[in-house]
């Protein structure tokens, strides 16, 4: 899919794999639209990643608020990609030392990274299904991608991960009907599922810590780039017959139960 002439939407654009993306896209995309969670810096930043780089604040489980971001991408041009990089990976055992794991803090998790996932997701489909479809130099018509962020937790959820683990697994699972649904209009849906990548939340741990989790990594054994993940997701913009799957992105790592 050509982006000159559209615009594309990347959550949790600020920081990490979003940001990463979002700078990777503007690249190509007439505007590229970061929505993340409201801060006084956010213009300011996304100005810094590119010149046609905007910012919505926006907590992507409200749906009024997804929809203003997803009216303000029409005023600057036609969407045709949306990634989902916003997400929490707050941890907790079901029986941990201050006892059983309160029933609202898997819940919020959950309500982050699969609600969140979905209203964006929604809405944004909602918006594509009414754009005119392009076609490339090989016939394939589209109107739109859509890249949500699993992980591989959804798969080889740790000890200590259960809500991790569950809102991941979910994001993977509807991966496929959503592309089938979606194929009518067609609007393509994929999953990229992350492996141990050098994160914000990866700069609280110490330099120590941080290497020993890169050997982790049978090769290359070091902690995944977000400029790693943002080129996967413009290889999946770029090729049509990629659709309705997951794809790993983690050096071969298979997590250990702790």
């Amino acid at each position: 899919m050509q982006l000159q002439d559209s615009v594309a939407l990347v959550t949790g654009g600020l920081s990490g794999l979003g940001r990463a993306t979002a700078q990777k896209l503007s690249a190509t995309a007439k505007h590229v639209l970061i929505v993340d969670l409201p801060r006084e810096d956010g213009d300011e930043i996304a100005a810094q990643i590119g010149s046609n780089v905007r910012y919505a604040p926006a907590d992507v489980t409200d749906p009024q608020q997804v929809a203003t971001a997803i009216e303000r991408c029409k005023e600057l041009g036609v969407l045709r990609v949306v990634v989902n990089c916003a997400g929490v990976a707050t941890p907790g055992k079901v029986l941990g030392r201050e006892g059983v794991l309160p029933l609202e803090r898997f819940s919020k998790v959950l309500d982050i990274n699969v609600n969140g996932t979905f209203n964006v997701l929604r809405l944004a489909a909602e918006s594509m299904v009414h754009s005119e479809a392009l076609t490339d130099a090989n016939g394939t018509t589209e109107r739109g991608v859509i890249v949500n962020t699993a992980s591989v937790a959804a798969f080889d959820g740790q000890i200590g991960q259960p809500a991790y683990a569950a809102s991941k697994g979910a994001v993977a699972a509807m991966t496929l009907p959503l592309a089938r649904e979606l194929a009518s209009h067609q609007i393509r849906v994929m999953t990229i599922a992350p492996g141990i990548f050098h994160t914000p939340m990866m700069d609280s741990l110490p330099q120590a810590a941080q290497d020993s989790l890169g050997a982790q990594v049978p090769h290359p054994s070091r902690l995944g780039r977000p400029d790693e993940y943002a080129a996967l997701v413009e290889h999946i913009v770029a090729n049509p017959m990629l659709n309705g799957e997951t794809i790993r992105i983690d050096g071969a790592i298979r997590m250990a139960p702790r």
